[in-house]
């Protein structure tokens, strides 16, 4: 299908978005890599008087890795992910995450950013930056501020951002002990009928600490506090890990839709997260 007419910016600086989301409102939407806004206004199922891109506007395509932190500018690609090598080495679930979204030529185009803030619950990276513990650098008319990740989602398509802010970077604790994700989908380049993103410390053979999230199987992520502290304390056993899967299934609302009905979700969500904390496990 064609979209519906609409007037086209390409602004050099965020003052300059800033001034358009000003100017045009709640007309006006701001595009980093377009795979998930232009696709809905193709079909109608958003109409955008004013379209905003963000490709020109510099200072938001950096990846950044200090002792403490890694900052990624909302503009880096997937594929960027993938690449570096520093990123792989200091946070290695990254790479392992966006190997699995899409396909290469989406990754080449699909940012972090849109794929952040958009809000939708199919989206991989949602869920693993509250795995991670990540926040949202956003900037609006009145300056920046920082939003937890795992405060962030508040329903399909709804965020703690407001219209007139832009999301401009992820900022990433340096992740320590093991970490996995894992994804179950029909098919190349198709959402995941259940996903999860693990990490685990280890204290000797003790879980130290773990935080658990997945990833389509209610309106937003779900970071399941309980199902990581499930873990924590015990040597990861079988009752462990039925513990957490337990914890995990009482947290997600999964709908029946194309990928299948309520328990069939309900028992994929359980052995992807069952695979993901033994392999993160392993990894600790």
């Amino acid at each position: 299908m064609i979209p519906a007419a609409f007037e086209y910016y390409r602004p050099k600086d965020m003052d300059g978005v800033l001034s358009l989301l000003r100017e045009h409102g709640d007309d006006a939407r701001v595009m980093a890599g377009g795979h998930s806004l232009i696709p809905m206004m193709k079909l109608r199922m958003a109409e955008v008087p004013h379209l905003i891109d963000l490709q020109d506007v510099g200072g938001l395509s950096g990846i950044d890795i200090d002792g403490d932190s890694i900052r990624i500018g909302a503009m880096v690609t997937q594929a960027d992910l993938i690449d570096h090598a520093a990123l792989a080495k200091a946070a290695p679930i990254l790479r392992e995450a966006a190997l699995q979204i899409a396909d290469p030529q989406v990754r080449y185009m699909g940012t972090v950013g849109g794929n952040v803030a958009n809000g939708d619950p199919g989206n991989d990276m949602p869920g693993l930056m509250q795995c991670l513990d990540a926040s949202f650098t956003v900037v609006g008319p009145e300056g920046a501020r920082e939003i937890a990740a795992r405060d962030f989602y508040e329903a399909a398509y709804m965020t703690a951002r407001e219209d007139d802010e832009v999301l401009t970077a992820v900022t990433i604790p340096l992740p320590s002990g093991g970490h996995a994700y894992e994804k179950q989908k029909r098919k190349i380049g198709d959402y995941a009928t259940a996903a999860a993103a693990v990490q685990i410390v280890k204290d000797g053979d003790t879980c130290a600490s773990a935080a658990i999230a997945m990833t389509n199987l209610s309106d937003t992520p779900v970071f399941s506090e309980a199902a990581g502290a499930a873990l924590v304390g015990t040597g990861v056993d079988d009752a462990a890990l039925k513990a957490a899967v337990a914890a995990m299934l009482g947290d997600i609302d999964p709908s029946e839709d194309n990928r299948g009905p309520v328990a069939f979700k309900k028992h994929v969500a359980g052995v992807i997260l069952r695979r993901a904390i033994e392999r993160a496990w392993s990894r600790a």
